[in-house]
């Protein structure tokens, strides 16, 4: 079964990797290139598709604070994992307080990126399904 990973990174070059790393690991990248673009991709699909988002933290237009924020508030049952290049404790502890799954700091291995993701939709799973009187 595939899932779906919205990737949300302004640099291109970034995305590639990931959506490499991820190939043939059953997750499927969706990406967009700043938090406005993650948002508007959500807004117009089915949020209900997506299995999980990857966001970085430093981006143009709408930067990963706002943007996870905005995911957070109105995409609750999807987990949001940070993906980015400068290590912060105090904004990862935020984060986490916010209801972030994990704080990741790039680059990262890609046996840890894809346990991360699945960890992540497992635990949406049986959440989900734990809501759903499943």
């Amino acid at each position: 079964m595939s899932h779906k990973i919205l990737v949300v990174d302004d640099e291109e070059e970034v995305r590639k990797t990931i959506r490499l790393q991820l190939k043939g690991t059953g997750l499927e990248v969706v990406e967009a290139e700043d938090g406005k673009k993650g948002i508007e991709m959500l807004d117009s699909e089915n949020a209900l598709t997506m299995d999980a988002i990857l966001c970085d933290v430093r981006m143009p237009k709408v930067n990963g604070v706002d943007a996870i924020s905005y995911f957070r508030r109105e995409y609750p049952s999807i987990p949001v994992i940070v993906l980015t290049g400068y290590p912060d404790v105090k904004l990862a502890v935020d984060f986490m307080k916010e209801g972030v799954v994990e704080y990741l700091v790039k680059p990262v291995e890609k046996s840890k990126l894809v346990d991360v993701i699945t960890n992540a939709i497992s635990h949406r799973t049986l959440v989900g399904g734990a809501h759903a009187g499943i």
